[in-house]
């Protein structure tokens, strides 16, 4: 990153098992209270872990919080806490670099660039003043443009408390459309760049997600996880934000999950009063049009007694709705601060004018201040709070306005960040299973850092949301298509040194629209099929080929069973006939198969071809032997669900239907016109395929919307592949299009979706756990993000639907489930966004797009390990790479692999393997979770405690030291602290305590365990000791070969070398 590590005991260049320094010190320089030595004496004796000193800083740690740089308060007066601050969209209108502004063409407010410059010259200016700066996609960026004597200002500035981070991840994401390992990833990303830059002076002690439309439950405990003090919100439902401030309850303890146990997702919450703007009135941005304070009598524009009164009087009326002698208030908006300094004065002169007023009675005191100062001062009053333990969607800003649209808005967007998050854990995992070689090999540099940015930006929620303009989304979509390209270079350094050999390899980005040139145009060629998962998996490839047979042979050179399918519902031009096998890949590793194309076809290989052909029989019937499907001969639609092993039976209609848009739905918003959906058909054309390998009945609706319905041997599950759009621009004001599945189960009105891929909430229709809801709008204020499923059940019976991306779900009748897969509107719904959601496509005619649901029948007791197995295997999908066949691959026989596993046993099925990364140069960054909640699998072990061996788990490399951190990775487990809060529902709860053996590792349900691991790579996997030229010696042979040493060797010497400048730690 460019930036100087500090002392905290986490810089990656360090190994994990190194000391760190430590001290006491003290600064007669740093404003604000200091801490009585009899009360430090007391704390050392009754509560040791509290305090963490801090070597070479200015401040002591008192259970996280550096007390000596917060301001004065006075108890016995109204505190009034102003944080000046700005927040920066990582793209929204503008793009990420239109906003950052470092090109000339784009010096045009707002410019994120001036804000930083003029911040850092208003803070010098007046010691008492402080900001808080939150995206670090943006001051990352900003930092490594500037020179040492700046930085070492802004250092300064950070060590004092006067600019201070809050949330420091990358961006501020989204809760809604997020998957939880990006959210992790992006945390990780902004916080380490923290770590290493300004030490524990940079450490964020509060989350600030001040501009999310809707907050989830899952967030709050990922949060708390990473060692937040606390969450600020700016945005909260109407109804729920006026029922809190009556009960002056805007501020409460949010239990982030039903089966960790409190207070370890436990998480103080505290509900802003202006969303995140000034109050009205007293905005003195260059955006705001509000006058400035003017103390000159003998001034026209003289106004300082009516600022100072209508000041006294907004904090009245705030302070009832709070339980302390402390609020706070927002000083700062979108993109405010471009001139600080007029800003900064204003302040300045409302904090003297208020206080003066102190002589004449007032007992209200204005400070500049943060929200990390402001939650010390509540966490000091040692109250008793409420406990929230449901979620805040959906969000409504007034009776008519759901913000429930951007759940499904942008669907190509969304499933395009989806898939990239799947390919950043293969990279990443490739990375760190492979060693140095991966980033330096034959192939080139290979880089995983391009990749991991671009995915983090893309947890913005302006971005994965799909709410941003349509230049800001292509935009999007470019930085990610630029990521790949690093990694995939990566992974062919990464493939031919656990491989033995090197290829042409090809990665085919259009697979999804089965578009691949290799594989459609050549006669022969190899699959190379990497598992991320640590478990082997058995995957059905469909490749589109060219027409006639192949022979497939697997790692060994036995035929496997293929088959070539056509597809007559679409036009060859859009879907050209597919190759079917299944391949079968190990734990953490990859199997190669060979691809042959054949004259004529030999029965005894087991492939063979079949058109589809229009349904003429009275039943319509595709099965297996654990799942069936029946169908109507007369509509075509799906009409019964059968789990044969359960023997469970279950009457189902499925279809497509659309909701005719009102003027008020836009990228945001969700505003049907009439409560009921019309049908794109009531009947669809039909046509059937049975196979050996494959059961399908395609369904034609309309021009514009058609359905696959398929199943394959052994499969438990329905597969439902849709393809959408364009939709028709018709007279209104658009289209927005669900499929619906409709039961008989009596689900009376619940039903269950998960919180961002993770653990699972119950829904009720019409009705809100913490208020009596006012529904005003039955169809859009009953919608809820569903980030990987959503279910309805009986009790007995459960229907599990799992999406492939983020889409907005309901139950709106009992027995009925639906899920929104696309929109296109032509209104605005005013929200600053200012244009029609549209998305014109490649042929400027509309988008289609194309997705899977994959649905599960089965008990209720049982469900949950068929859905939480099922979506682990869809986010972690295998990554196929292709190479051209025949020639000579193998260079030394002995050396060659066609099959690899980077384990040397599988994780229990309980166990994900969230994250293996390059951390450092001999270290790893580990997590692992436990993917059940508590009593969720009631038929077996699933959701028991799991503990692991983790002694030559790996086969590449062997783990000679663990150190345990908090969840980002940024602070040591055993050194973190947050401050404790008292819920009025368990009053004694203490933090359960985590053992870390050097042998195993013990997992309880819905737990992520992080690691540090410092490791040493097995040497016939080090990269040194393989030719890996393919063919016969040859001089360009020979050049390559020296080629990809020089850049290992220059790679090497580049991570040992001490930094030349400050900020010289590892990348993130």
């Amino acid at each position: 990153m460019g930036t100087e590590a500090h002392d905290s005991g986490m810089n990656r260049d360090q190994d994990t098992d190194g000391t760190s320094k430590s001290g006491v010190t003290t600064n007669s320089r740093v404003p604000g209270p200091q801490i009585p030595s009899f009360l430090l004496l007391l704390l050392l004796l009754v509560a040791p872990e509290a305090l963490v000193w801090v070597g070479a800083k200015s401040y002591v740690y008192v259970f996280g919080v550096p007390v000596q740089t917060c301001p004065k308060v006075k108890p016995d007066m109204l505190n009034v806490h102003l944080v000046a601050h700005t927040h920066n969209d990582v793209g929204w209108l503008k793009t990420v670099d239109q906003y950052f502004c470092d090109a000339p063409t784009w010096k045009t407010s707002p410019c994120v660039v001036n804000i930083l410059d003029s911040v850092v010259q208003a803070l010098l200016g007046e010691p008492t003043r402080r900001f808080v700066y939150v995206e670090m996609a943006f001051f990352s960026r900003w930092w490594r443009q500037q020179r040492e004597t700046t930085r070492e200002v802004v250092k300064e500035l950070v060590q004092q408390g006067r600019l201070e981070f809050a949330n420091g991840g990358w961006v501020m994401n989204d809760e809604a459309t997020t998957h939880y390992g990006a959210i992790v990833d992006q945390m990780t990303l902004g916080l380490c760049f923290l770590e290493d830059t300004f030490g524990k002076d940079g450490l964020p002690h509060v989350a600030w997600h001040i501009d999310p439309f809707g907050h989830s439950r899952e967030q709050a405990s990922l949060f708390a996880q990473m060692g937040f003090d606390g969450i600020f919100l700016g945005r909260i439902d109407y109804q729920d934000k006026y029922t809190r401030e009556v009960a002056q309850e805007m501020e409460q303890v949010w239990r982030g999950s039903a089966s960790l146990q409190p207070p370890t997702a436990d998480l103080f919450t505290s509900v802003l009063p202006n969303n995140y703007d000034p109050p009205s009135g007293l905005c003195w941005d260059i955006r705001c049009h509000d006058p400035p304070v003017v103390e000159d009598l003998g001034s026209p524009n003289y106004n300082a007694d009516s600022v100072v009164a209508h000041f006294l009087n907004v904090a009245a009326d705030q302070a009832g709705h709070y339980r302390t002698n402390h609020i706070i208030m927002t000083m700062g908006s979108d993109f405010h601060y471009e001139q600080a300094q007029n800003w900064f004065e204003n302040l300045d002169k409302l904090i003297r004018l208020v206080n003066a007023q102190q002589t004449k009675g007032s007992r209200i005191h204005v400070l500049y201040s943060t929200p990390a100062c402001y939650l010390w001062e509540l966490n000091k009053a040692n109250l008793s709070w409420s406990v929230k333990q449901d979620d805040f969607f959906p969000y409504a800003d007034r009776p008519h306005n759901f913000w429930t649209g951007y759940f499904s808005s942008r669907p190509a967007l969304k499933r395009y960040e989806r898939i990239s998050y799947n390919f950043l854990q293969v990279c990443n995992q490739l990375e760190a299973l492979t060693g140095p070689v991966a980033n330096a090999g034959p192939y080139g540099l290979g880089d995983s850092a391009p990749l991991r940015e671009a995915m983090a930006v893309l947890q913005h929620h302006d971005a994965v949301s799909g709410t941003s303009r349509q230049h800001v989304a292509d935009d999007y979509a470019r930085q990610l298509a630029a990521g790949w390209g690093p990694c995939e270079v990566l992974l062919r350094n990464a493939l031919a040194r656990l491989s033995g050999f090197k290829k042409n390899f090809k990665f085919c980005r259009e697979l999804n629209i089965s578009v691949c040139q290799l594989s459609q145009r050549a006669a022969r060629f190899q699959v190379i099929v990497y598992n991320p998962l640590a478990r082997q998996v058995d995957w059905m490839l469909r490749l589109p080929v060219s027409k006639g047979d192949y022979l497939v042979l697997d790692p060994s050179g036995q035929t496997v069973p293929s088959e070539v399918v056509d597809h007559l519902v679409l036009s060859s031009r859009e879907h050209p006939p597919e190759l079917l096998f299944t391949a079968s890949a190990p734990a953490l590793g990859f199997s190669i198969y060979s691809v042959t194309q054949v004259h004529k076809q030999n029965p005894q290989t087991g492939f063979s071809w079949l058109n589809p052909q229009k349904s003429q029989s009275s039943v319509l019937v595709i099965e297996n032997e654990h799942t069936r499907a029946v169908f109507d001969t007369h509509t075509g639609l799906l009409k019964e669900l059968e789990n044969r092993d359960k023997k469970l039976v279950l009457p189902i209609h499925q279809a497509f239907f659309w909701y005719n848009a009102s003027k008020g739905s836009g990228a945001y918003i969700f505003a049907p016109e009439k409560l009921d959906a019309l049908p794109v058909s009531l009947s669809s054309e039909t046509h059937l395929v049975k196979t050996a390998l494959v059961q399908e009945v395609h369904q034609k609706f309309s021009a514009w919307c058609s359905q696959v319905v398929r199943l394959y041997p052994g499969q438990r599950h329905l597969e439902l592949e849709w393809t959408v759009g364009p939709i028709p621009p018709e007279i209104g004001f658009g289209k927005e299009v669900i499929s619906r599945f409709d039961t008989t189960l009596e689900t009376h009105g619940r039903f269950y979706t998960d919180s961002n891929g993770r653990e699972i909430l119950e829904r009720r229709r019409d009705y809100r756990p913490t208020w009596n809801l006012n529904q005003t709008e039955p169809v859009a204020g009953n919608y809820y993000p569903v980030n990987s499923r959503i279910y309805i059940t009986d009790g007995n019976i459960q229907l599990t639907v799992l999406t492939d991306r983020s889409q907005g779900g309901s139950s709106l009748s009992d027995g009925s489930l639906e899920l929104m897969v696309h929109r296109r509107l032509w209104s605005v719904d005013g929200y600053g966004v200012g244009e029609q959601l549209l998305e014109p496509g490649k042929d400027l005619k509309g988008l289609q797009v194309r997705g899977r649901h994959l649905v599960l029948l089965d008990t209720t007791q049982a469900a949950a390990v068929g859905h939480r197995l099922l979506a682990e295997k869809e986010v972690l999908a295998p990554q196929v790479v292709f190479a051209h066949g025949g020639g000579a691959p193998w260079t030394h026989p002995g050396n060659r692999r066609r099959t690899f596993s980077g384990l040397r046993r599988e994780l229990p099925p309980a166990v994900r393997l969230l994250t293996l990364a390059r951390w450092g140069r001999r270290t790893l960054l580990l997590r692992l979770e436990h993917q059940f909640a508590v009593g969720e699998d009631s038929e077996g072990n699933m959701s028991s405690p799991v503990t692991l061996d983790l002694r030559n788990l790996f086969s590449t490399f062997t783990i000679t030291h663990l150190k345990e951190t908090t969840l980002a990775a940024n602070q040591p487990w055993d050194r973190a602290s947050r401050l404790q809060w008292t819920p009025n529902t368990d009053p004694d709860l203490h933090t359960p305590a985590s053992s870390l053996d050097s042998a195993a590792i013990t997992l309880q349900p819905m737990e992520i365990r992080t690691f540090l691991a410092s490791v040493r790579w097995n040497p016939s996997w080090s990269g040194r000791d393989v030719h890996l030229r393919a063919g016969a010696p040859s001089t360009m042979g020979w050049v390559n070969h020296c080629l990809s040493i020089l850049l290992l060797l220059l790679q090497t010497r580049a991570i040992k070398m001490p930094p030349t400048s400050p900020g010289g730690g590892g990348d993130c």
